[in-house]
């Protein structure tokens, strides 16, 4: 069994498709951000378990959804049909097998999916992680993968749009081994919270430049040995 944390803000129309396609042996936790559409009545409805996290931000939901789980492994996806659930064995498989503490989904974008200077914020980032703690990444994807117990000792602290590129910085500092697959990435259903307002945009490129700062700090610090 792998849980599979799915933050969920206003995602009614998308939550079906979703659900409908997890693979056997990967069970949905929903964490509703706050939503005002019914989404969690949706995820409820469709068997999913629903975790309410009131704290507005993708990584309060997708931290509530980790000290929901119990299953050993642990995914996390969006839930806005970007992404399909049935390339999650393949993302999966490394960490169930032992060869990866970190496998992220790769995205692969199609016609629409994401917009371009998501594709160049995207490389910027891939570029500093690599720059800033060794980790040969080409995306920060919302697709991923790892062990439980090892998720929640990595201590990723931030609560915003930061959660996915700090997992990976600390990952990558304390020398975890990190795999990639290609996955799929479509257009989403609905709009953005984050790249579909400009506050939603400036928030996340805040939150991402301090959690780059503080890793660029750290690894100075080990090197001077203090």
């Amino acid at each position: 069994m792998v849980d599979v944390v799915l933050p969920v803000l206003d995602e009614r129309d998308a939550i079906p498709w979703v659900l409908g396609r997890m693979p056997e042996g990967y069970r949905p936790i929903v964490v509703d951000n706050g939503s005002t559409d019914g989404s969690w009545a949706v995820a409820a409805a469709l068997g999913a378990r629903v975790v309410a996290e009131p704290r507005r931000g993708f990584g309060a939901a997708c931290f509530a959804g980790l000290k929901a789980a119990t299953a050993p492994v642990v995914a996390f996806m969006d839930c806005d049909a970007s992404l399909d659930p049935a390339d999650l064995p393949a993302v999966c498989a490394p960490v169930l097998a032992g060869e990866a503490d970190l496998a992220l989904g790769a995205r692969k974008a199609g016609a629409g999916a994401m917009p371009l200077h998501g594709r160049l914020a995207n490389r910027y980032l891939a570029r500093q992680v690599r720059r800033t703690c060794g980790a040969r990444v080409t995306d920060i994807g919302p697709m991923r993968a790892a062990r439980r117990d090892a998720l929640l000792a990595l201590g990723t602290a931030d609560r915003r749009s930061g959660w996915p590129l700090e997992m990976v910085l600390r990952a990558g500092a304390d020398g975890w081994r990190i795999a990639e697959l290609p996955v799929p990435y479509r257009p989403r259903v609905g709009r953005s919270k984050v790249t579909g307002t400009v506050g939603g945009t400036l928030r996340a490129v805040k939150d991402m430049r301090a959690q780059l700062a503080r890793a660029r700090a750290a690894a100075r610090a080990d090197r001077s040995g203090t």
